[in-house]
């Protein structure tokens, strides 16, 4: 009875460390990810205002992407 409590505590244990680490290593790949390839960049704002039929300023493109970031 004690080989049964102790594999099926080993299981939980091994269940629950590789679940921590498959979190984290998949956390960091998609922050990674976000890094390299962001959602929405520079030039993707002022084709937006270009299609509204605006010119956009460097500061318009600025602050819309530090309100983009927050």
């Amino acid at each position: 009875m004690a080989e049964f409590w102790s594999s099926l505590l080993w299981f939980i244990f091994g269940g629950l460390v590789g679940a921590a680490l498959g979190f984290y290593f998949t956390k960091k790949n998609f922050e990674k990810q976000l890094e390299e390839n962001p959602p929405v960049n520079e030039k993707m704002i002022r084709a937006m205002f270009k299609q509204m039929g605006r010119t956009p300023s460097e500061k318009q493109v600025r602050e819309v992407m530090r309100s983009m970031k927050r």
